[in-house]
């Protein structure tokens, strides 16, 4: 998913907001263009300046610091500024209160009015809201896919309880990975745990959250509850963006190297793909273990049909 050319979001997030890009001289330079061109191109794919939009971003940062439990001295250095007094005076203008006053209430958000829905979400996360109101939403054909992919990976692990321990972790696929860097999944164990622990990064980058492990217990049960813990909240997330018209937003996800942008459809059609093909994988695998599985019907339209519960 590497975009082979420019990557304007990530330029934005190296130049505006690098550690060590205190004013406009040290953006530009960064970026290897003088000051002028560089804030004059900057404004115009934005529309707010480069001292603007890092001093703003950097609020926001620190927001979601004081939020997460810094102290306010701490937080004011971090975000630039000489003294806490001058921090505290420009908090105060962008959010209305002291910094003081903020402490762990995250219900307060951190974002703060953007002309171009270019925010700080985490450590690691630029949110880039599309900002575009006439942008479709993917509609409910997102909802229904999600809802019986969550759904059938659920019925799948019920099936797995029935396979003794030797036919789990039998290899079965020698040398077959679903991705080249997602690890072999030779076995129904490694098909399964990859089922579960897919969404979890995802989530993670776009909550803001540390990035989870993969997770070492492979064991049935333990991947039940790992999926029922994420499955609801894969769900949620999903409802949100689309009550929001939010699908054509992006994030920058900075743990990449080099960062890269990824906009949120795009991350709904990776899983759902991968996530159809594991399921099928899984099927075939419970079948040769001898599992029975007719009731596992991987048709969405029979599920539609016939489901009477899960993550609805």
């Amino acid at each position: 998913m590497t975009d082979t050319g420019r990557d304007r979001i990530r330029e934005l997030l190296d130049a505006v907001l690098g550690d060590d890009h205190r004013d406009l001289d040290d953006m530009a330079a960064h970026a290897h263009v003088s000051p002028f061109h560089f804030s004059r191109q900057l404004t115009r794919h934005t529309g707010e300046s480069p001292v603007a939009l890092r001093r703003r971003v950097m609020l926001e940062r620190a927001a979601w610091q004081l939020q997460h439990g810094e102290t306010v001295t701490d937080t004011a250095f971090a975000a630039g500024y000489d003294s806490v007094d001058g921090f505290a005076r420009a908090f105060s203008r962008a959010f209305g209160h002291p910094p003081s006053r903020l402490g762990s209430q995250a219900d307060r958000g951190h974002w703060l009015p953007a002309p171009n829905g270019i925010h700080f979400h985490s450590p690691t996360v630029l949110y880039v809201d599309s900002g575009d109101p006439a942008e479709e939403s993917a509609g409910d054909v997102v909802a229904l896919m999600v809802r019986h992919d969550l759904d059938d990976i659920a019925a799948l692990l019920e099936a797995a309880k029935g396979i003794d321990e030797g036919a789990y972790r039998r290899t079965r696929l020698p040398g077959h990975a679903s991705l080249a860097w997602s690890g072999p999944e030779e076995t129904l164990a490694a098909v399964l745990n990859h089922l579960v622990h897919e969404k979890r990064p995802w989530l993670a980058t776009i909550e803001g959250a540390d990035t989870p492990e993969f997770g070492d217990a492979d064991d049935v049960s333990t991947l039940i509850e790992v999926h029922a813990d994420t499955a609801p909240r894969w769900l949620a997330l999903t409802r949100d963006i689309d009550r929001r018209g939010a699908w054509h937003d992006s994030i920058v996800d900075a743990i990449c190297d080099p960062p890269e942008s990824f906009v949120l459809s795009q991350i709904w059609a990776h899983v759902l793909t991968f996530s159809a093909h594991r399921r099928q994988l899984a099927r075939w695998m419970l079948t040769e273990a001898g599992i029975p599985n007719d009731h596992l019907d991987p048709d969405p339209i029979m599920w539609h049909r016939h489901q009477s519960g899960g993550y609805l």
